[in-house]
């Protein structure tokens, strides 16, 4: 069964990490990744269905609990079609990232981290959340807009 069916095109995104795609959505008010799409970023396996399988039989632990970590929901797929992909909140992905094995996992989460802290600043500060959501605004003044938030942000906070 594919939970929240109904996707806006603003609800679904695509994060990159290290030049590489990595899908997500927005469901119950945080980011959900792709768990294929992590697997691919720091393993470079070719399948990675196969590989999160043979991790599941590793860890008994993350296997007992997978129908908890993981959740599937509609994510767009290379075909172009809307289909059930499995996912995780960012608590469950840094329990997932911990049975990888990868030199990439540590600048992973690093940056896993850091997609999460600013979507908090943007429901803290609702203007950054408004300012990025201006598609039509040139990436210069976006830039120049988020850098005057933040110093602002910066001098409030001292």
């Amino acid at each position: 069964m594919v939970k929240n069916a109904k996707i806006t095109e603003q609800a679904n995104y695509i994060a990159v990490f290290q030049e590489t795609s990595i899908r997500r959505v927005w469901h119950n008010e945080e980011w959900w990744f792709s768990i294929s799409d992590v697997v691919v970023v720091l393993t470079d396996s070719a399948d990675p269905r196969q590989y999160i399988k043979k991790m599941r039989s590793r860890d008994q632990t993350l296997n007992a609990n997978w129908g908890t970590t993981c959740t599937p929901l509609a994510l767009l797929a290379p075909d172009g079609k809307m289909r059930a992909t499995n996912c995780a909140n960012t608590e469950s992905l840094f329990r997932i990232i911990q049975s990888i094995p990868s030199p990439k996992a540590e600048p992973f989460k690093r940056w896993l981290a850091k997609v999460d802290y600013e979507r908090v600043k943007e429901i803290e500060y609702s203007e950054l959340a408004i300012a990025r959501a201006r598609c039509s605004r040139p990436r210069a003044t976006h830039n120049a807009h988020r850098a005057r938030f933040w110093s602002g942000m910066d001098a409030a906070i001292s």
